[in-house]
């Protein structure tokens, strides 16, 4: 990963363990169970913008590196890697 791509999903990284510790307080607190439903959608959603970041970061590195060697074997390679991921998240 690039460093500023790195440094930027650490952080949303952290952010997001300190909501889940908020989580597990709200439960153990008796808290309203929509208000924590509504933060755990927080949560996933916080998620999915580091994965998009991760993504982002993994096609301006590493893809465009594939594209830019010319090896056919590894543009093709990288390609099922995204199509992989990409099927695995959405499910």
């Amino acid at each position: 990963m690039k460093h500023e791509a790195k440094a930027n999903v650490l952080k949303r990284l952290k952010r997001i363990e300190g909501q889940v510790g908020g989580l597990s307080r709200m439960v153990e607190d008796g808290r309203y169970c929509i208000d924590i439903i509504t933060q755990i959608s927080a949560v996933r959603a916080a998620l999915r913008r580091a994965e998009e970041e991760i993504l982002r970061d993994h096609v301006s590195h590493c893809v465009e590196h594939a594209i830019s060697s010319g090896n056919k074997s590894e543009q093709r390679q990288k390609i099922s890697e995204i199509i992989e991921v990409l099927g695995r998240s959405n499910k």
